[in-house]
């Protein structure tokens, strides 16, 4: 019926609020140090902050994992994650990295050669809905700070403002030799046809 013209299912006019906001990368070369590790899950847990931010959310909870190659014999594999609540939900970056850093000190096991990490913020709820008892005059500071770096972010680039555990050199980042020249995701590079 829907192919004659039919509508036999209402569209949805609300989208529905996410309930989490993972971000995971692969990494360019295998990790085993501490320090690129620590720059990677920082780095993750920024980019998720600014997600929730963007769509006015909260998280109540934040989870790091880690996991080396299933592949490597020599090595032998190794997976973890840990979840840590957060005792007001927050989107606040800093509170997130800060927390994170002391679950991966927790699941980090030396002599393994890490393959991939990520974070995952659960329990995420409207921002509006978040006042509590122990709201101050600094938690609105921390939120206009929040504001001020996604603004600078979106206007001259993503980490335009970033903390310092999320590295600058960021060795361990994906390898992008082989992407095609045209990036597709933005609009002013779709190439333009003539008739």
């Amino acid at each position: 019926m829907e192919l004659r013209g039919v509508p036999c299912i209402d569209l949805e006019k609300t989208a529905s609020k996410r309930k989490s906001c993972v971000v995971s990368r692969s990494f360019g070369k295998r990790i085993e140090r501490f320090q690129e590790l620590e720059e990677a899950v920082a780095s993750y847990c920024l980019n998720a902050s600014e997600k929730i931010r963007s769509e006015n959310l909260v998280a109540k909870a934040v989870m790091v994992f880690v996991r080396t190659s299933p592949f490597q014999k020599q090595f032998g594999f190794y997976s973890n994650s840990r979840t840590v609540d957060f005792p007001i939900a927050t989107n606040n970056s800093i509170e997130i990295v800060k927390n994170a850093l002391s679950v991966l000190k927790v699941i980090f096991r030396k002599g393994h050669r890490y393959q991939k990490a990520g974070v995952m913020l659960t329990g995420l709820t409207d921002a509006e809905n978040n006042e509590n008892l122990f709201s101050s005059a600094k938690d609105e500071r921390i939120n206009r700070l929040m504001r001020s770096i996604d603004n600078t972010n979106y206007r001259y680039g993503r980490s335009t403002l970033s903390l310092t555990s999320a590295g600058v050199r960021k060795s361990w980042s994906m390898k992008r030799d082989y992407n095609s020249k045209i990036d597709t995701a933005d609009f002013y590079c779709l190439p333009t046809i003539r008739a």
